[in-house]
């Protein structure tokens, strides 16, 4: 018998354990829960990458029958919104910080419905100064993109590798600057000089981002004694209930969140940007509530 035979895997073909379900279609994701009562909610996202809200027009999406609600970030009952920190403040509330940051949210009895009012939602934007370039981003003299640094949970910095204790210093080094990582490993002017060939060069490349087959979706629901369950794709489910209770700020045990297949992970992240919508709405709302993110929102 050969070494590969001796193995349970190696070398032979192993069928996944979730892919029975996937294939024949009895999988749920979070945009397959249907509850009794729910509504819908699609954004309206800003086309700028940086933009103050100058005027928010919203009556005509509300004329439309079957219309629930139109929200601006303003209109949604959050106990302590902050427009620096997305998981404060789902909804942008004085100014738009990148293309597609969701400005305005609708809510209507079935997903076309909500889907045609939100394309009669006005907004006028008073573009400001755009940085797309890293490097000009990190000068001094460059515009500050976020009303306030350190934003992020330590946790959060750690997870995708700054150094959670060096906002201070990044901040010295520019406004825009979130945090710096330092490490060193032997004499590196040393190996710099005994090196046969040293070579330097600057590197660019195109912008890349995950495009996973199911855009964001969540579904959230509070029930008769204020209880809210979601339900959502995250990579991190056990940050997602205490993000949201923290955003709405209710007790922990308040909040349920429950795990959903998703077709990629590519970060989403704890409450995650729909998660939070769909329990800020549901709460307001007293009803079951879905988003779903379109696919030119991420």
């Amino acid at each position: 018998m050969s070494a590969v035979n001796e193995h349970a895997a190696i070398g032979r073909s192993v069928p996944r354990v979730d892919g029975a379900g996937k294939v024949t279609g009895v999988t749920r994701f979070a945009g397959d829960v249907q509850l009794p009562g729910m509504v819908h909610a699609r954004l309206v996202v800003s086309p700028h990458a940086h933009a103050r809200l100058v005027r928010i027009e919203t009556s005509a999406a509300r004329a439309v029958a079957g219309v629930i609600g139109v929200f601006t970030g303003k209109d949604l009952p959050l106990p302590a919104p902050d427009a620096a920190d997305r998981h404060r403040a789902p909804l942008a509330l004085d100014r738009v910080v990148f293309n597609g940051h969701p400005v305005v949210a609708v809510v209507a009895e079935t997903e076309a419905i909500a889907e045609d009012a939100a394309t009669l939602v006005e907004v006028e934007y008073e573009p400001l100064t755009v940085v797309t370039d890293p490097l000009e981003a990190m000068k001094p003299e460059s515009p500050r993109v976020r009303e306030r640094l350190g934003a992020e949970s330590e946790e959060e910095l750690a997870m995708h590798g700054a150094d959670p204790g060096a906002g201070a210093l990044a901040e010295a080094h520019g406004p825009n600057v979130a945090s710096t990582l330092r490490f060193t490993r032997g004499d590196v002017e040393a190996g710099l000089r005994e090196a046969d060939v040293v070579v330097e060069q600057r590197y660019h490349t195109s912008m890349v981002h995950q495009g996973y087959l199911e855009p964001r979706a969540a579904v959230a629901s509070i029930d008769p004694v204020g209880q809210i369950t979601v339900w959502t794709s995250t990579q991190k489910p056990h940050d997602c209930a205490p993000g949201i209770a923290e955003l709405l700020e209710l007790p922990p045990e308040k909040v349920r969140a429950i795990w959903m297949f998703g077709t990629g992970g590519y970060a989403r992240d704890g409450q995650g940007d729909a998660t939070a919508d769909a329990a800020v709405l549901s709460k307001h709302l007293n009803r079951p509530v879905r988003v779903q993110h379109m696919r030119h929102e991420g």
